[in-house]
């Protein structure tokens, strides 16, 4: 198969994909939901800290749900403990003393096990917020750099972080769909897999190079598609082995991880298809037959 004569056909399938993510933005934001599940860490609410002892977290997060009418409280046991944190959006003092009470009823609770009631400002939510995306900001403009010294070519660096963004649109895209929480283990999920991305990129456009000089008298389209063929069998088996791993965290780890997880295994398969089928055929679009 010719990648880069059907490169429209890959991008048609990206745009497709990267739409239905806006879609799902525009139709959480209709419903009132929000464009994405923010995390109380982005958005603000409480958190309680209790002393539970060994209670699966399903029974836990039934109680907070009965109680606040909130559809998403997010439950996590503190490692080494038998402390839980109970995320919620906003509670009045109200509620607070009622969720309170049903936990010690439900759990037989002494009066003690609750430890700890905080709240988290918006204007921390919002730093986190800044934060994220100055971020990722930095890591595409120096990756940008870095790719353009390398290569002595701009438009390499240019179709690099185009691919980039591309995987942040569908991993967004992603979150949007299955209303995955955002909080701290997105940003790390997003710079981890713009890392794992650009690697194979940059493995990609170095045999580019190399055959540059191995097929003078061979057309532009005719070095890239034979670059992408002889890397290709190393990108899939990293991502396989790499998804692999990253399957079995998933499928043994606990909540928290598993939603660094799930993310991870999806911005692996992202970055993997946009270093093959996208990055080479963006460099082409930009250059043609003239290099």
């Amino acid at each position: 198969m010719n990648i880069v004569k059907n490169r429209f056909k890959f991008f048609a399938i990206s745009v497709i994909l990267i739409i239905c993510g806006i879609a799902a933005m525009a139709l959480n934001q209709a419903k009132g939901n929000g464009i994405f599940n923010f995390d109380i860490e982005f958005t603000g609410g409480t958190e309680m800290t209790v002393h539970m002892g060994d209670v699966p977290n399903d029974e836990i997060v039934q109680v907070v749900k009965d109680v606040t009418g909130q559809s998403n409280p997010q439950v996590q046991k503190l490692i080494g403990t038998e402390n839980v944190t109970i995320k919620t959006q906003s509670m009045d003092s109200e509620t607070r003393t009622e969720l309170s009470k049903a936990l010690k009823e439900k759990f037989s609770l002494t009066d003690d096990a609750i430890l700890s009631v905080q709240d988290i400002s918006g204007t921390i939510s919002g730093e986190m917020q800044k934060t994220a995306a100055v971020a990722v900001i930095i890591a595409c403009v120096a990756m940008l750099i870095y790719i353009t010294i390398r290569f002595m070519d701009l438009k390499m660096g240019v179709s690099s972080i185009l691919a980039l963004v591309h995987d942040v649109l569908i991993m967004l895209a992603f979150y949007a769909i299955f209303r995955i929480p955002v909080n701290n283990s997105f940003i790390a999920a997003l710079l981890t897999v713009l890392g794992y991305s650009i690697n194979a990129t940059i493995v990609i456009f170095d045999r580019v190079r190399e055959n540059k000089k191995l097929m003078g008298r061979s057309s532009t389209e005719e070095i890239i598609n034979t670059s992408l063929y002889q890397t290709m069998r190393r990108s899939i088996y990293t991502s396989l082995t790499t998804l692999f791993a990253i399957g079995a965290v998933y499928v043994f780890g606990v909540q928290s991880v598993k939603e660094f997880a799930l993310p991870m295994m999806v911005g692996i398969i992202s970055g993997a298809y946009s270093s093959v089928f996208l990055s080479g055929s963006i460099w082409y679009t930009f250059t043609g037959k003239k290099q």
